[in-house]
């Protein structure tokens, strides 16, 4: 008898284990606490959302609430991370959309094919011809076709050479002046330079003052030598791509900051702004975001409409840069040649860069964007 009741028992335990930890998982979850920002995602995360009968009626509650109970779930970081490792070990490597690659590097898988380039570099001809300024166009090549050697054996194609073509042959056609990195990357990447953080999307400071170099060509103006600069080396930069992909266990990048010692409060100032919010500052670097896991946003403070640099120091004119966040770590080189830059960020700006183009007696206009950025982008159509 008592030998049954054992035998039955155990026959439910599975179950009873099962109903236990659901339980206790939403106890958990009920009066656990609850995050506003995950530091690993780099997001702000969704918090309980407003009960009203018209959010009720119209879904918007359910939906919202669903993302809550993603967001905050007990040990989120925990499942989010056993899910990435879990679907690479079954052969599902960019399932989040990230490449689990060799040697520590995690790289955004390619874009569609079915992008806007083509569209976007329309919208980029007809400014170039609006405008009495010369202008120049440069992309930043993608992590996987600069480092496809670290690539899994199975992935996609990266397009590069089919999107850089099209480009500079449209380019070409409206006598706009186009720097190709293509084959600049390919060789210092041969050399052993690491041109691209492993975490993160964007190219490290050496991988920007290598394409500085190149756009200084284009503009017939002498770069910055090396020599110039005091490099000041961090630990634990985690990036975009790490912050996306759930392999929590990839070692972290290291991020340089290359410093000109004669730049200093006296001859630097930059200014960001956000409609009437505006920051300034004596360096061309933001050192308060060197104590977050991002640390990106040293260069320039990070995305703004308006960023604007003057440098009493530089010999040069001014610069008017449509860009993404690629310019960011691109510009205190810049800032060496240009004694005013104003860089525009066309995700918040909205007026008329030509009339800025105008007002600001521009010498130069640069449009730099990382090259998946600007085929996926849908802001570059208030260009005007």
């Amino acid at each position: 008898m008592e030998k049954n009741k054992k035998r039955h028992f155990t026959k439910y335990l599975p179950a009873i284990v099962f109903l236990a930890f659901i339980f206790g998982m939403g106890i958990w979850f009920l009066f656990g606490s609850k995050s506003n920002y995950s530091s690993s995602e780099k997001r702000y995360l969704q918090q309980f959302p407003e009960v009203t009968a018209e959010s009720i009626s119209n879904g918007e509650f359910s939906k919202k609430f669903e993302s809550y109970f993603a967001d905050q779930f007990p040990e989120r970081k925990l499942w989010v991370g056993m899910n990435a490792y879990y679907n690479l070990d079954i052969g599902n490597n960019g399932s989040s959309g990230v490449y689990n690659c060799k040697d520590g590097y995690l790289i955004n898988v390619p874009v569609s094919k079915d992008n806007r380039i083509n569209k976007n570099i329309g919208v980029v001809a007809d400014f170039a011809k609006s405008v009495d300024v010369p202008v120049t166009v440069m992309f930043a090549p993608s992590t996987g076709y600069v480092a496809d050697d670290v690539l899994p054996a199975v992935h996609n194609s990266y397009n590069d050479d089919i999107y850089f073509e099209s480009i500079s042959k449209k380019l070409e056609q409206d006598n706009i002046n186009f720097v190709d990195l293509r084959k600049t990357f390919k060789d210092e990447y041969k050399k052993g330079n690491q041109l691209y953080y492993k975490t993160d999307h964007h190219w490290t400071t050496l991988g920007a003052y290598t394409a500085y170099t190149q756009l200084c060509g284009s503009l017939n103006i002498t770069p910055a030598q090396k020599d110039m600069f005091k490099v000041e080396t961090y630990d634990n930069f985690y990036g975009t791509t790490y912050s996306t992909s759930g392999f929590w266990l990839t070692p972290p990048d290291k991020i340089e900051l290359w410093k000109n010692p004669d730049n200093t409060e006296e001859n630097i100032n930059v200014k960001v702004a956000d409609g009437d919010k505006v920051k300034e500052s004596g360096s061309l670097f933001f050192e308060e975001h060197l104590k977050e896991d991002d640390k990106y946003p040293v260069f320039i403070d990070g995305n703004h409409a308006v960023s604007e640099i003057t440098n009493k120091n530089a010999k040069g004119g001014t610069l008017v840069m449509i860009k993404d966040s690629f310019a960011h770590s691109m510009a205190p080189f810049l800032a060496e040649n240009y004694s005013k830059i104003v860089m525009v960020d066309m995700r918040y700006y909205k007026q008329s860069v030509s009339q800025l183009v105008k007002d600001e007696k521009a010498d130069n206009v640069v449009v730099l964007y990382g090259i998946d950025n600007f085929a996926t982008d849908t802001d570059i159509v208030w260009l005007k």
